[in-house]
């Protein structure tokens, strides 16, 4: 009698410190879909997937972000030098997580299309996977997010200097990466400026707006 492998401990990285130039510094995380902030729309879909341990990296106005995840189970610390960019983010998520997960789910907290099902899907992939340690969302060419990738390249990303990211490391590592082609825009859909806002709205059917704002 065979048994089937064991799932899995997932841990997540959701990345919420950016300073939104392009938004006037107004927070992106806070953007509500449907009447939801898109970091907790974000953070709900990993745990319904199955993701056990989740961490948000807070930064630009942080108290405000960290404010509508409040009742949520997650770890939320801040990169006091989220001005220094992503990759700054990545790391201090990923030395937040504790050391029994078995692969980290990296995602962003302005996602607005991503429902728990999208990461599933993803999660199944990395499951299948093989030989390979990641796996990685690409919609007509376009790479998405979430990531998934090993603990060891937790591990290994962080044993570099601090300009060394989940990018890099793909690059690095690009024999051991499995693209996940498809056509679901949920994995390349972000916010980064106001117009997407009215785009997305009128695209896919949702209510787009800033909380406070009909």
């Amino acid at each position: 009698m065979t048994t089937s492998p064991a799932a899995p401990v997932l841990g997540a990285v959701v990345l919420a410190a950016g300073q939104a130039r392009r938004m006037g510094g107004r927070p992106k995380p806070l953007i509500e879909r449907d009447g939801v902030p898109l970091v907790r729309r974000v953070v709900l879909a990993l745990v319904e997937a199955g993701v056990r341990e989740v961490v948000v990296v807070l930064g630009h106005r942080a108290d405000e972000v960290a404010a509508v995840l409040a009742d949520l189970a997650v770890n939320c610390v801040v990169n006091e030098a989220h001005a220094a960019g992503r990759v700054s983010s990545l790391r201090k998520g990923l030395a937040a997580l504790g050391p029994d997960i078995d692969a980290v789910v990296v995602a962003l907290a302005d996602q607005p299309l991503l429902e728990a099902a999208d990461v599933s899907v993803l999660v199944n992939a990395y499951e299948g996977r093989g030989a390979v340690r990641a796996v990685v969302p690409r919609v007509a060419g376009v790479r998405g997010h979430p990531v998934i990738f090993d603990s060891r390249a937790r591990d290994e990303i962080l044993a570099r200097d601090a300009g060394f990211g989940a990018r890099q490391w793909l690059e690095t590592n690009s024999s051991a990466v499995r693209w996940f082609d498809c056509e679901n825009a949920h994995y390349v859909e972000d916010v980064d400026s106001p117009q997407d806002l009215e785009r997305i709205a009128q695209h896919y059917g949702r209510s787009m707006r800033w909380p406070g704002y009909a």
